[in-house]
């Protein structure tokens, strides 16, 4: 989510500070920076945008023959770019079959994966069909919620206290503001979380199947409107920096970011060993070796790639991409069984995906999300629940490829370097 940005008129030469950087030396004008134009209804027709590229390729000498060529209708991108051009376009690859046992996804699925980066899909592909093979992941979402977390002032420490003391009686009258601002968002609880003389108050909604965060922002800002008039507060500040939005951290591990979910298979002996070319054992080994890179680095959680599985399906069906930073943060486990079997898991606390609103009704990521039978209302924790699981078979595959020592082999067949002719 972005604030509201003030373009400053700086279309003017100015004296500003010399070429050289020498104190006291003439000052020269600047060459004319001109914005990028403009025009009646802010350009989003065919030929405002035809008229803006041959404007940038006047100035940069570039060629956008190609950015011009795009399915999107112009209108239809009003509310998610500004300045448009055309598309940008991504190559899109499709892995499956991933059977899956959960709550919303049932059945079998293939999934829409836009990247460039070569044996991605494949390998995905690898851990799908070794999930497939041992009957499916189950896959459950067991929280579903989003925040933002405005930061009061109070005028000591003892007064930010009573504030605290006083929530629990005034959360009704914040509730009935902010959901005055929404038909559809829910505010859920407040939580607050007191430092010195300022409290951080955690407004917790339910988005429906939007993301949904403009529409908790304002209802948050007409809430702690409503505190600040109710109480000693001197004043607040929306963003706290606490919801940890678009960021990875320490209490996205907690959840509260998004949908909290939870998928695991545990794949028979042979299928290890037959799929994955490993063993339950080889990759229960490489866990726990990683686990102690992971400590040494600090890192928020635990995993292989979750951004990798995330950020591809996220560009196909049109999510927020920047949420990957938040999405990503989880926690794999692989254990052996006595038998040879292998338990695997992934628990993705934060997870923040939408089938309504932003980009997921554009051109292809509507057809991408139909692909999944997620398109539109009711869906989006049935996307969840496809996201974990595919996350899930990444994790697999990229274990064993570290297991088995043939991680660079995977790339170099697959990959840019020397891509195998006849295995697309």
């Amino acid at each position: 989510m972005s604030g509201p940005v003030r373009v400053p008129d700086d279309t003017k030469p100015d004296g500003g500070p010399s070429a050289s950087g020498e104190t006291g030396a003439e000052p020269k004008p600047r060459q004319r920076a001109e914005l990028v134009p403009r025009y009646k209804g802010q350009g989003y027709d065919a030929d405002s945008q035809a008229r803006r590229r041959a404007w940038l390729e006047e100035k940069t000498g570039a060629s956008l023959g190609l950015v011009g060529r795009t399915a999107l209708d112009g209108e239809a991108m009003r509310g998610n770019v500004e300045n448009p051009v055309g598309a940008a376009q991504m190559p899109l690859g499709v892995a499956g079959p991933l059977e899956i046992a959960g709550d919303h996804a049932q059945g079998t699925f293939y999934v829409p994966l836009a990247t460039t980066e070569g044996a991605l899909v494949r390998s995905y592909e690898r851990g799908m069909l070794a999930i497939t093979r041992a009957g499916g992941a189950r896959v459950r979402v067991w929280r579903d919620e989003n925040r933002v977390a405005p930061l009061f002032t109070f005028r000591d420490a003892a007064a930010a206290i009573d504030f605290i003391d006083a929530l629990p009686e005034l959360e009704a009258g914040a509730r009935q503001a902010a959901e005055a601002t929404t038909s559809h968002g829910r505010l859920l609880r407040l939580t607050p979380h007191p430092l010195g003389r300022e409290v951080i108050v955690e407004f917790a909604w339910s988005t429906g199947d939007a993301q949904g965060m403009n529409m908790i922002v304002r209802g948050t800002e007409a809430g702690a409107r409503w505190l600040l008039g109710e109480s000693g507060a001197e004043g607040f500040q929306t963003f706290s920096g606490m919801s940890a939005e678009k960021r990875a951290a320490g209490n996205l591990l907690a959840g509260g970011k998004g949908k909290r979910v939870t998928a695991s298979v545990k794949l028979p002996r042979r299928v290890v060993g037959s799929f994955l070319g490993t063993t339950a054992a080889e990759l229960e080994a490489m866990w726990r070796r990683t686990v102690l890179g992971h400590l040494q680095a600090g890192t928020v959680g635990y995993n292989g790639h979750y951004a990798n599985g995330l950020t591809a399906l996220f560009i196909a069906t049109g999510q927020d991409v920047a949420n990957v930073a938040n999405a990503a943060v989880g926690v794999t486990t692989l254990e052996a069984t006595a038998d040879g079997d292998l338990h695997a898991s992934v628990h993705l606390p934060s997870l923040t995906v939408a089938t309504v609103g932003g980009g997921t009704g554009l051109g292809t990521s509507r057809e991408c999300l139909a692909m999944l039978g997620c398109a539109g209302s009711g869906k989006a924790v049935k996307l969840a629940e496809i996201a974990a699981a595919t996350v899930l078979a990444g994790e697999l595959s990229m274990g064993a490829a570290i297991a088995a020592g043939d991680f660079s082999a995977g790339h170099e067949r697959y990959g840019r370097n020397r891509p195998a002719e006849g295995e697309g």
